[in-house]
């Protein structure tokens, strides 16, 4: 990856943005990383409509059809055990123990023989947990050595967004005596997200995007036709400077100890006021629920820990987006070093075949689970949307 030549300018005379295939729409500062393609409709009008005789009978809607069985990896191993009894046994023993822990019904089974009642049984439990349980992604029967038993997949869908936050604006809320007191909440805020959450900063050596940030630097100083006065080295040297700076405001500990006190004197006086305090009310109570929770806790790499991605070769590192790479704080969200910016990283996404995203795998096999949920991530994924809009 490093190896890979990347052009963000060109030689010409004055830096403009790349004309590639639009990849970024961009919505108060929350971007997506790919776009969907358009839809084909027919004409409006459509065919003309043609009805069943009056006489005919209607008996055939109030049919019901169940899904034909399908060889999968979720069947097959029913199908190629050789004790129909024993598959059946640790099958429905691992799915009481899955739906008294999701608080879902099962489907009434007996009147179907081995292997389509554990067929159907896996087909409604999934439709139930895809309406019930908003992260819920995969289910799965699975043998180890002479068990077999179900596992659930939850994933936080992070929609292909880039939640970088900026540091810029914040920088120049601190600077308006009008806007000071919020301000203050939202330094509060960022303190908790860098702090505590782990959120990556963009002048921190190693993050993904002090990299990024590098490069279009070393672009400028190896074109000779931009000098020292163009608008794009004043904008990179403003976000070094002004970035270096709010790290040094926003990894003060002072932050935390008087955010409570921040809240209670705070008096909203307008719409934005309002916003900011409500920013700053939902991170304390996350802060509070959640003191030492790193938003990488439940990251995974094909369903390997983090801690476990060491084993992981990097060549299939470099297949996936992971969450360092679109989560951080950043300069702005304005100006031709931005715009560069996330043109370049939208290119580099398109390349890679995977996204890494929150992820909690649930083992049913009798066994005691962990109370592990995306909560967490939910509030936190929701403070940092709410958090950009209101600093872009």
């Amino acid at each position: 990856m490093n190896n890979v030549k990347r052009n963000y300018f060109g030689k010409i005379k004055t830096i403009r943005r790349q004309r590639t295939k639009k990849t970024v729409s961009t919505v108060k500062s929350i971007f997506r990383m790919d776009e969907a393609g358009k839809r084909q409709f027919r004409d409006s009008a459509g065919q003309t409509a043609v009805s069943s005789d009056s006489t005919s009978s209607n008996g055939f809607f109030k049919i019901r059809f169940l899904p034909k069985m399908m060889i999968s990896e979720n069947t097959e191993v029913c199908e190629n055990s050789k004790n129909a009894k024993k598959t059946e046994r640790d099958f429905f023993k691992s799915l009481n123990q899955l739906t008294k822990h999701y608080n879902i019904d099962q489907l009434p089974v007996g009147n179907f023989k081995y292997p389509y009642n554990i067929a159907l049984s896996i087909w409604h439990t999934a439709k139930m947990l895809r309406e019930n349980k908003p992260h819920f992604n995969s289910l799965q029967l699975v043998q180890d050595n002479d068990e077999r038993y179900l596992i659930s997949e939850e994933r936080y869908n992070t929609s292909t967004t880039l939640f970088y936050i900026p540091v810029i604006p914040l920088y120049h809320l601190l600077k308006n005596k009008t806007r000071k007191k919020s301000a203050q909440l939202l330094l509060s805020v960022c303190s908790y997200l860098y702090k505590n959450a782990d959120i990556p900063y963009y002048r921190q050596q190693g993050s993904y995007l002090y990299w990024n940030y590098e490069m279009l630097s070393d672009w400028l100083s190896d074109d000779e036709e931009i000098d020292e006065n163009h608008i794009i080295r004043k904008e990179l040297l403003q976000a070094e400077m002004i970035g270096d700076y709010m790290e040094q405001k926003i990894s003060n500990d002072k932050n935390l100890e008087i955010f409570m006190e921040r809240i209670n004197t705070f008096k909203p006086t307008d719409d934005f006021d309002r916003k900011c305090f409500q920013i700053a009310k939902s991170t304390f109570e996350l802060y509070s629920d959640y003191p030492n929770e790193s938003i990488f806790r439940n990251a995974h790499f094909n369903n390997l820990s983090m801690k476990e991605t060491i084993y992981v070769s990097e060549d299939d590192e470099e297949k996936v987006i992971t969450m360092d790479k679109y989560i951080s704080f950043f300069a702005n969200d304005y100006g031709s070093v931005y715009q560069n910016l996330v043109d370049g990283i939208n290119n580099e996404f398109n390349e890679y075949a995977e996204l890494q995203e929150p992820v909690i795998i649930k083992t049913f096999n009798g066994k005691s689970l962990d109370n592990v949920n995306l909560d967490f991530e939910d509030r936190l994924f929701r403070i940092v949307t709410d958090l950009i809009n209101i600093l872009g």
